[in-house]
């Protein structure tokens, strides 16, 4: 695709969406389906391990061996990152979490709050994100770093704990595997405001976004694959253009 080229709107025979259409399909999907969103959460933690491990091995890392840092954000994104560490884990993958400390006044979503008590049950080491925690050099060991920091819930530049994830993972110049979309980098345009991560492989979830499409957002996207997480058909081809 040349810079000129417009942004499918198909691609890999299913239709491409922005962050709007993709919260519809999330509501839609529990709404008139009753797939609860926990259920789909569970479904893309377990496909972005597979696919972790898949591109372990393909640098000829066997899991037995494996050190991935997981590096997650407060919301959606990072409860599909803790799901996920759970599931590398249990494929003998060695985990380190690095959690984005909640906000004060509301706490985790109840959502991260249960795949984090599932998370800690299964024997993963999830430490709060902060100055203190160690994560330079967890990184400076690990094989690859797993970005499950913001989602495409999420807009403008980042900040905080999350930009202190963001800049040491750059420094640690380590392999990074995308959760959904690579961190800083918009869903909808594919842009950046300066702050990102790029990723050598972004396993994006249930539908391909707009951004990631884009021909600027190549160099940040890397390998890009879609992972199927169990919203219906029916919904998937109502998107469809006719």
């Amino acid at each position: 695709m040349s810079p000129k080229e417009p942004v499918p709107t198909v691609w890999e025979g299913l239709p491409v969406v922005d962050s709007a259409r993709m919260r519809a399909l999330d509501f839609d999907a529990t709404a008139r389906f009753s797939i609860p969103a926990a259920a789909l959460m569970e479904n893309a933690g377990r496909a972005v391990a597979r696919e972790t491990v898949a591109f372990l091995k393909g640098k000829g890392i066997e899991p037995a061996s494996a050190k991935v840092v997981v590096c997650c954000g407060r919301g959606a994104n990072g409860g599909d990152g803790l799901v996920a560490a759970r599931h590398l884990r249990q494929e003998g993958v060695g985990v380190l979490v690095f959690l984005c400390p909640a906000k004060k006044d509301s706490g985790y979503p109840e959502l991260v709050r249960g795949v984090l008590a599932s998370a800690a049950k299964a024997g993963v080491e999830v430490r709060p994100a902060g100055p203190e925690a160690g994560l330079s050099a967890a990184l400076a060991a690990c094989d690859a770093a797993l970005d499950a920091l913001l989602g495409t819930g999420s807009s403008g530049k980042p900040a905080g704990a999350i930009h202190h994830m963001l800049s040491e993972i750059n420094k640690a110049k380590k392999p990074v595997v995308a959760v959904d979309v690579p961190t800083g980098l918009h869903p909808d345009t594919g842009y950046h405001s300066g702050a990102y991560l790029t990723a050598e492989l972004t396993l994006t979830l249930g539908l391909p976004k707009k951004g990631l499409l884009a021909a600027h957002a190549k160099p940040f996207v890397g390998t890009l694959k879609i992972l199927d997480i169990g919203y219906p058909a029916e919904l998937v081809q109502e998107l469809l253009p006719r």
